[in-house]
């Protein structure tokens, strides 16, 4: 093929290095350059004429020889055939298919005039052109090129149309039968237009233009009614067959295939129309971007229902790090499939893609900065995935951000928020930030003081204390080899009682459900033992007692005691409190049991 640069290319490549132009650092001047023998590259020889070329017998001859084999289906024939044209002049966006229409109207112009008799060609290796015929509307020259050979010229190319048309009318007029039989779909339809709709208006011929609308028309019908059928297979399937996370699929999921069918039905008419090149140009590369387009759109859906199958996978483990995944993968295929269809969109665009792939080099400072973020957020993601520091539904609190996980993707991870707001977080945070994982709680706490008026005996105090710890030993989901209940405290208003439990619980449903229990068992428990819970309120008490002091108990305190008197009878008493409630010298045994080892606050 060959290798000409096109206008196309030419603004392609312009508008490349404007753009990495501007991004790119600024340039620091160039040394003078200096000729060095290691730095001079030899210049390489021309490749030789191939034989197939040398002359224009040997020319005509792979010509006739090649289109024989594209009559035997033989591989590689017409791309042998192609190498004896000049298309230099033919847009190389359309080249493969108009070179094919070229060949065989080279084939035809030859059968209708005469017969080549290759031994009658010249066999000269150069020199001018040699002209196999001349017609009204052209002729049929072989020309040489340096380093190249001898080819059919790019003015016999261009001229060949004209010339089957003159040949085919002068047939008929002598009331020949003009043979078709061989000629392909596209020459033959063209061949049997009337000379009326061969007349050109603006650029096309009329012929062509009422096919461009037809084409249209046939492919938004194919469009809808594919889009229809599928549509209505889609629900059926959702409806009867699918299971899990396939009933969630929208009906429009193979809605791609149709634009899909749209395409193709536009490409192979545009094919049968015999349109110039640069019209064709533009329209095939238009249909070829809408084809690549609809199979990346298409492909995006499979991800979609590959997503959900590996959804209702993950959901069948107990493993909450493959619900994580599941989003990774897909994203991951996503992205896949986005190259891979830039790239195959490329290439049908006659792009050179390892030449715009080296330009982006001018624009790798740019482009390594700009892409720091996103690095940073894929090793977060990577990093929470090989942590666990979460995982999808755990209540988390990362920073002043506090919520469920929903999602964990390559940029952010999604929190939805107990307001039912969404917040995204980038990943690159979670490196270093303090994630507090509320869902990897194997317990939930409750620590308060319950507190009671100043009034209540000591011994309801205790039967207080001991029927809250009974109640903690009675509820199934509260832990019973950790929890604390005592009188922890003098208030200014109130006695204040340390009640320290757990529960054990699945989600934060039940423990409120639970805790909600808890609390209105020890309200029934108080007020079945007379206690009073304190109000946060001061009272005055106006007492009368002789000497301002108040009474005290037979053996007690008297104002008539010296300091040592009163400092000895202090201490007796106090011993026989201890005495009474506990016992002296005895030491009881640590809490190890019914709320030994949780610490407190």
């Amino acid at each position: 093929m060959l290798s000409n640069k096109t206008n196309f290319m030419r603004l392609l490549s312009t508008l490349l290095v404007v753009l990495f132009s501007t991004t790119a650092p600024a340039q620091i001047p160039a040394a003078p350059a200096t000729s060095s023998p290691a730095a001079v590259q030899e210049t390489q020889p021309p490749p030789p004429i191939p034989d197939s070329l040398a002359t224009p017998r040997a020319t005509m001859e792979t010509y006739l020889d090649a289109m024989a084999g594209v009559r035997e289906d033989r591989d590689g024939a017409m791309e042998q055939a192609l190498t004896t044209l000049d298309l230099s002049e033919i847009n190389p966006l359309v080249r493969a298919e108009k070179g094919t229409e070229i060949a065989w109207l080279l084939f035809e112009v030859l059968e209708r005039t005469r017969p080549p008799n290759t031994k009658k060609f010249s066999t000269r290796r150069e020199g001018r052109p040699y002209v196999f015929q001349t017609y009204e509307n052209g002729k049929v020259e072989l020309l040489h090129t340096a380093h190249v050979g001898w080819r059919f010229s790019a003015a016999t190319v261009k001229a060949l149309e004209p010339i089957l048309d003159e040949l085919i009318d002068a047939q008929l007029a002598k009331g020949e039968d003009a043979d078709l039989t061989y000629l392909p779909v596209h020459l033959r339809l063209r061949a049997s237009i009337p000379t009326e709709l061969r007349k050109r208006t603006l650029v096309l011929e009329h012929w062509q233009w009422l096919g461009i609308l037809l084409i249209i028309l046939v492919g938004l019908i194919i469009d809808k009614l594919v889009a229809a059928l599928l549509r209505v297979a889609a629900r059926t399937w959702r409806t009867r067959f699918a299971a899990g996370a396939f009933r969630e699929v929208d009906d429009s999921i193979l809605r791609p295939l149709g634009l899909m069918a749209l395409a193709l039905v536009w490409w192979a008419g545009l094919n049968l129309l015999s349109l110039p090149d640069g019209v064709l140009a533009i329209l095939l590369v238009s249909v070829k971007f809408l084809a690549c387009l609809s199979a990346v759109w298409g492909a995006y859906r499979l991800v979609d229902l590959l997503g959900a199958l590996l959804q209702d996978k993950a959901k069948l483990t107990e493993s909450k790090l493959d619900d994580a995944l599941v989003p990774l993968v897909t994203k991951t295929i996503k992205v896949f499939v986005t190259v891979m269809g830039a790239v195959f969109i490329a290439d049908n665009l006659d792009v050179d893609v390892t030449s715009l792939l080296a330009g982006l080099g001018l624009g790798g400072l740019a482009f390594a900065l700009a892409a720091k973020d996103v690095a940073g957020n894929l090793f977060g993601s990577i990093t929470v995935l090989l942590d666990q520091t979460f995982h999808v539904g755990d209540w988390v609190v990362i920073g002043d951000v506090e919520g469920s996980v929903e999602r964990i993707g390559f940029r952010s991870t999604r929190v939805r928020t107990f307001y039912d707001s969404l917040v995204s977080v980038p990943n690159s945070t979670l490196i270093t930030a303090n994630v507090d994982n509320m869902g990897a709680r194997s317990f939930r706490r409750l620590s308060c003081k319950f507190g009671i008026a100043y009034e209540t005996p000591p011994d309801r105090i205790d039967a207080f204390c001991e029927g809250i710890r009974e109640i903690v030993r009675q509820h199934p989901y509260m832990r019973k080899d950790a929890y604390h209940v005592y009188l922890n405290g003098l208030g200014s208003a109130q006695l204040d009682i340390l009640v320290y439990v757990f529960w054990s619980v699945p989600d934060w449903g039940t423990e409120l459900r639970e805790r909600h229990r808890f609390l209105l068992d020890c309200l029934r428990l108080a007020e079945r033992l007379g206690v009073e819970y304190a109000f946060p309120t001061q009272t005055l008490y106006m007492k009368q007692a002789e000497n301002g002091l108040l009474p005290v108990a037979e053996g007690g305190y008297t104002p008539s005691m010296s300091e040592q008197d009163a400092q000895a009878r202090g201490r007796e008493q106090a011993v026989a409190v201890v005495g009474a409630t506990l016992g002296l010298g005895v030491v009881p045994e640590p809490v190890n049991s019914g709320g030994g080892d949780a610490d407190g606050e």
